[in-house]
């Protein structure tokens, strides 16, 4: 069964939300943007995580050191790497104990990376769909991010055939996060079931 990562999460019914709907990973995003969170309210939202929802921190130019200080803190349990890192870095983090996502756009993914998983993203924050048929089909965990909705994440699983599949403003109303649509794009992609079977 496909994964689910809810990312972008900043309030407390931002939470409740994916422990309602059985997500597998709450995103936090360290990186500057309308997104961000601080460490004390990261600290305070996974608090509220169910038990079974990993806490990912989303990093873009935060250093080793900075990464770390955040996992110590117990505010996540992986890393999200939108920064060009090296094969050392990514084994720092997870010498500490970290799991690692490294994320690359669809033309540059590198097989070689040691991370432990890879995605493949339209860009940070744009909302734009992946050209899906695009994406090669690789041996390696994957995850799949960039445009999806709770309309299209059954249609571009069955095209992608990813290991996760992740969504920040694709379950928003209004630029806040939606438990509707939440619940909605979690059934739909543990599911497999179009958008239309589901009216």
């Amino acid at each position: 069964m496909v994964k689910v990562k809810i990312c972008g999460l900043m309030h407390p019914e931002d939470i409740l939300a994916i422990n309602a709907a059985q997500a597998d990973f709450a995103g936090f995003v360290f990186a500057p943007g309308r997104h961000h969170v601080t460490l004390e309210q990261a600290v305070a939202l996974r608090k509220l995580l169910h038990p079974d929802i990993q806490p990912v921190g989303v990093f873009v130019h935060e250093s080793v050191a900075d990464i770390l200080a955040i996992y110590q803190a117990g505010a996540i349990e992986i890393a999200q790497l939108h920064r060009t890192s090296t094969p050392t870095e990514i084994k720092q983090l997870q010498h500490a104990g970290l799991q690692v996502i490294q994320v690359f756009e669809r033309q540059a993914i590198d097989l070689t990376s040691p991370a432990d998983y890879l995605m493949v993203d339209s860009g940070k924050g744009s909302g734009q769909l992946l050209n899906l048929v695009a994406i090669p089909h690789i041996a390696r965990p994957l995850i799949l991010a960039g445009g999806l909705t709770p309309e299209n994440v059954a249609r571009a699983i069955q095209i992608v055939h990813p290991t996760i599949v992740d969504v920040s403003s694709g379950v928003e109303t209004a630029g806040h996060k939606d438990a509707h649509k939440i619940h909605q794009f979690t059934q739909n992609a543990k599911e497999e079931i179009t958008y239309e079977n589901t009216k």
